[in-house]
């Protein structure tokens, strides 16, 4: 077996990982950071006046976004359901539903920041093999060849450890994100609940504090 081809694959597939995680990292950066934006924006402009999309302020609805598609969707829907009940049950699951949208690709991340390390130790080993067959073959003529090895060797694991660690600052970072924007979230559905107009003959227009009892997941 080829133990320096095998030590070469190692490499490559780090440097896939550093490859996949630099985009994963721009992308979900760019994504926060947007979201961010307009779930602020939103959140200062959701009032209990507000009952239908076309009523927020134009900048804020001329480009999709997560937290106003969740707004759009219990706005559109609200009017049509006839107790609270049901504008509850359907106001989480559009909240669940736009939360895991706010984790995608994450996990890629977090593979790479497990793997990575374990790829980088791979490759020390199989560099180490590789080395120790080529003494066994030339014998010791020259120790700097030697060292050489090794130390090109352990270069793998410098490797996989730095970009675990690049990866788990980002990962870490990006948990505190998605707490931030779940919170907006929340506070989004919880705006958009209230002032139903559609209540059944007989219903008693529900207070602030019956729409405050819409619990989030």
């Amino acid at each position: 077996m080829n133990m320096n081809l095998l030590h070469e694959l190692a490499f490559y597939l780090m440097y896939a990982c550093a490859a996949l995680a630099i985009f994963v990292i721009v992308e979900r950066g760019l994504f926060f950071g947007y979201t961010m934006r307009q779930a602020s924006g939103l959140e200062r402009a959701m009032t209990h006046a507000v009952q239908h999309l076309k009523e927020l302020p134009a900048e804020l609805t001329t480009r999709p976004s997560l937290p106003l598609a969740l707004v759009s969707d219990i706005l559109a829907e609200k009017h049509h359901l006839h107790t609270e009940k049901d504008l509850e049950d359907f106001s989480e699951s559009v909240y669940i539903a736009k939360r895991g949208e706010v984790q995608q690709r994450l996990w890629i991340l977090d593979t790479i920041v497990t793997a990575a390390p374990l790829l980088g130790l791979l490759g020390t080993i199989l560099g180490i093999i590789d080395t120790f067959k080529a003494l066994a073959v030339q014998g010791v003529s020259d120790p700097g060849q030697v060292s050489q090895g090794i130390g090109t060797a352990l270069y793998a694991t410098a490797l996989g450890i730095g970009i675990a660690v690049v990866g788990m600052f980002f990962f870490n970072l990006f948990q505190e994100r998605i707490e931030r924007i779940n919170d907006h979230l929340k506070v989004l559905m919880l705006r958009a609940c209230v002032g139903r107009q559609n209540l059944q003959p007989g219903q008693p227009q529900p207070t602030s504090q019956s729409n405050n009892k819409l619990h989030v997941a």
